[in-house]
């Protein structure tokens, strides 16, 4: 089973539902079913597109990237999203490593793209959805509106859909390869569990480049039908005006976006009232917020756990007792094993912390390109290991406890250490440098650098604006402080519980 079965109920059984609303503009399932198949079409025709390809989307959120993407899997490619964010360092290493033989972009993002492009083989073409210089427009692509289905039967469950790009502290990024089988096993088990139906009605503002977004919003929205309106990016009085104006039933997103709801509120902005599932994931939910947000929409948020290798793990339970509990990810979902463990694989005792492992339909093919980082990932006894650190409340359900390694999660973005530090370190006033995350109420953490000096004249507003230049926004630095050395024992490892100030900017 791909992940086109999963959809085509919608797509074909529900041909004139409106199932998109973007910008005041809406398409029913069948329209977006027949856009796609021009796409894919035109994408064979043109280009010798084909199974087992790669091609990368760097664009927000919009219709396009949605019928692009749907043209994708109808032919069998891996799709690669990459980050808006992303800037000239990360999008040479994806680059680089996936071989994307297309990039789909908007015009804003081309401008970023545009100067790395002669560094890499690999890309044919460039697509935008606007016609400008150097690419191929949306308009272009599809002009010649061949409607010929396309055979997607060819495309089976063991095939690669998705690269979802991930890191380790080392800074080393690694493109996760779930297959069909992988995303239908996870959409099926969370339409299931949050009772997602056709009668839904869907407010999607989480960014398509994300698992949350894509893996969860999109794939979740054609599986069940319901009528989805799609932002291009959050706007907390906005996105709380749609709910109030569609009746809307269902919104997920980040720690981050419930905090700026609350603010809203508080600048006095109407409360909804039609919202039967809120779900927060990708960063952990301070308990002041997940209270405020009961009292204002009369129930719990939802809080569940997944990883970019594993789609999603757990979930906590839609209704009942033991349902939606404060400062737990729930459950394991269905046909998902999950297991805490010590270093040596054995399972821990009550109420003792160890790591997260999992065995699932949900858990990756591979990691591109690297077998020993693959057979690392798993124990002996096949269980693929989170890196993540966990216990069971007295109910069975996972509390994360923290990271195994020193990832830091800003406003539901994953942030890897060891990639900030190797900007700074290119810097000539740089000697030596460490990052660690301060506990944000807003965004669950920011980013604070420790900088040993190679010159007297360097200043912090310099180290920043040059992160900023260089990386993703929200990977910049907010504070920087000057030490004479960095912590170390006797081994040399840097010892970053011994760093001062570490809860303060």
């Amino acid at each position: 089973m791909n992940l086109l079965d999963c959809f085509s109920p919608s797509l074909f059984g529900k041909a004139d539902k409106t199932g998109l609303t973007f910008n005041g503009q809406s398409y029913t399932f069948g329209e977006i079913n027949v856009a796609s198949t021009i796409t894919a079409n035109a994408l064979k025709d043109k280009f010798d597109i084909k199974k087992g390809d790669r091609i990368s989307m760097y664009l927000e959120n919009c219709p396009e990237l949605i019928i692009f993407y749907l043209a994708c899997l109808k032919l069998g490619v891996i799709v690669v999203p990459m980050n808006v964010l992303y800037k000239d360092r990360e999008l040479s290493h994806l680059i680089a490593d996936a071989e994307p033989k297309l990039i789909f972009v908007d015009q804003e993002r081309f401008e970023v793209l545009k100067p790395l492009l002669g560094n890499f083989g690999s890309i044919e073409k460039v697509l935008c959805t606007t016609d400008i210089d150097d690419t191929l427009g949306w308009e272009e692509l599809n002009k010649d509106q061949n409607t010929t289905e396309v055979d997607y039967s060819m495309v089976s469950g063991d095939d690669a859909a998705l690269m979802i790009y991930t890191s380790g502290t080392t800074g080393t990024s690694k493109g996760a390869l779930l297959t069909h089988h992988n995303l239908v096993s996870n959409i099926i088990s969370l339409v299931h569990c949050w009772q997602w139906s056709a009668d839904d009605k869907f407010i999607l503002t989480l960014p398509l480049f994300h698992m949350h977004g894509l893996g969860n919003g999109v794939h979740g929205w054609l599986t069940s039908g319901c009528h989805t309106t799609l932002f291009k990016r959050f706007k907390a009085d906005v996105i709380l005006a749609s709910i109030r104006d569609n009746n809307a039933t269902l919104f997920f997103g980040v720690p981050t976006m419930y905090e700026r709801f609350l603010e809203a509120f508080e600048n006095g902005v109407e409360k909804p009232t039609s919202i039967r599932l809120l779900v927060s994931g990708s960063a952990p939910l301070s308990p002041e917020t997940f209270a405020k947000i009961e009292s204002v929409f009369g129930h719990r948020i939802l809080e569940r756990y997944g990883m970019s290798e594993t789609a999603m793990i757990t979930s906590n339970l839609y209704e009942g007792p033991n349902s939606r509990v404060q400062g737990t990810v729930g459950k394991a979902l269905p046909g998902v094993s999950l297991r805490i463990a010590h270093p040596n694989n054995e399972v821990v005792g009550d109420d003792e912390i160890g790591e997260i492992q999992i065995i699932g339909p949900n858990v990756l093919k591979c990691y591109w390109r690297q077998e020993e980082k693959t057979r690392d990932a798993y124990t002996e006894d096949g269980f693929f290991k989170t890196g993540d650190l966990g216990k069971f409340d007295p109910n069975g359900n996972v509390i994360i406890t923290g990271r195994a390694k020193e990832l830091i999660i800003s406003g539901g973005f994953n942030i890897y250490p060891q990639e900030i530090i190797n900007c700074l370190v290119e810097h000539d006033g740089v000697k030596e440098a460490a990052v660690i995350g301060v506990p944000d109420q807003r965004r669950g953490e920011l980013v604070k650098a420790y900088i040993v000096k190679e010159t007297d004249t360097v200043t912090a507003e310099e180290l920043m604006a040059y992160c900023s230049k260089h990386l993703a926004s929200f990977k910049a630095p907010r504070a920087i402080e000057f030490i004479d050395t960095l912590p170390r024992n006797a081994m040399g490892k840097l010892q970053l519980k011994d760093l001062p100030n570490r809860e303060k900017l």
